[in-house]
């Protein structure tokens, strides 16, 4: 009993420090340190739908491994001191060629480990996968080397009445410093059903929103699909996270999330200035490749200049 009770004694500051080193944890901590929490510094609501479910994901596989760890190398420290030569001893310690106990926990744990990973994985997956059968908003992101294009469909079929941005690559200054204002920027409104359709103009580029924890790979003749819901206003980074050429890093973007006022007004700033129909193959590099239909639209003027 007095052993039962020094123990409790013991576990109360235990306990506490626990509570206090977890209270003390911003919610980038909390979520395995990933982006997507915190707004200059203070907790704030996450950036998408999604984020929570991708976070859960993280920290829970991180701490099974942990604790896997943990058990790994303590066995691997106890068999070095309980199994040491000690002093007057000659050769090697008993060998045992069979432990069927040790030989089915070795087999059964990871086996349940894998299993459980992969179930809780693909649960996740199917659920941020799940796209929106009549979204909010449908946006077309078109990746190539080294830029982004955005088109804002519209209701006709034949995208008729879309508009457009089209993007140059990052222009850094002497000191490498980005030009912020020059980077393409992908204009979302905040709490409304979002699809972005996934194109590429050449080679193999990946769709990156930092803060939304997700990624996507873009693919010349294929269509991806990411569907979310913004959360939160405000503007974020994103780049390609596929290495596509020489100018791989100034591959970079911006979001903005806005009210709906705002997104509505945007739009209308991009027809207004004629930035109107359907971009989405006018400038495809390969739209003349073997396999494909049609030839490479001519993109250069009456003088002889390449857009």
């Amino acid at each position: 009993m007095p052993s039962k009770r020094r123990l409790r004694w013991a576990a109360i500051p235990v306990a506490t420090a626990a509570a206090v080193a977890l209270a003390g944890c911003t919610p980038t901590e909390l979520h395995g340190y990933l982006p997507g929490f915190e707004l200059d510094g203070q907790a704030a609501e996450p950036t998408t739908n999604q984020v929570e479910r991708v976070a859960s994901l993280w920290t829970s596989s991180w701490i099974v491994l942990l604790a896997v760890g943990i058990i790994t190398w303590g066995l691997m420290l106890w068999a070095m001191v309980v199994y040491r030569r000690r002093k007057g001893q000659t050769g090697l310690p008993v060998q045992l060629r069979y432990n069927m106990p040790i030989e089915i926990f070795f087999t059964t744990v990871p086996l349940i480990l894998v299993l459980g990973l992969f179930a809780f994985t693909a649960r996740d997956q199917s659920a941020i996968e799940t796209q929106w059968d009549d979204p909010d908003v449908e946006i077309t992101a078109i990746g190539k080397q080294w830029a982004w294009d955005f088109q804002y469909n519209g209701e006709a079929e034949d995208n008729s009445d879309a508009v457009w941005t089209m993007g140059i690559q990052a222009q850094p200054d002497a000191d490498g410093n980005i030009d912020q204002s020059q980077l393409p920027t992908l204009v979302l409104p905040v709490d409304k059903q979002v699809t972005i359709h996934l194109q590429s103009r050449d080679v193999i580029h990946s769709f990156w929103i930092i803060d939304f924890l997700y990624k996507k790979d873009m693919y010349q003749g294929r269509d991806n699909t990411w569907s979310f819901t913004p959360t939160r206003e405000g503007t974020y980074a994103g780049k390609c996270a596929e290495l596509c050429g020489e100018y791989h890093s100034m591959m970079l973007f911006n979001v903005e999330v806005v009210s709906e006022a705002e997104y509505e007004d945007y739009l209308a700033e991009l027809e207004a200035a004629g930035q109107t129909g359907d971009i989405d193959n006018a400038y495809d590099r390969l739209a003349n490749a073997p396999g494909t239909t049609g030839a490479a639209p001519d993109t250069t003027d009456s003088e002889g200049e390449g857009h």
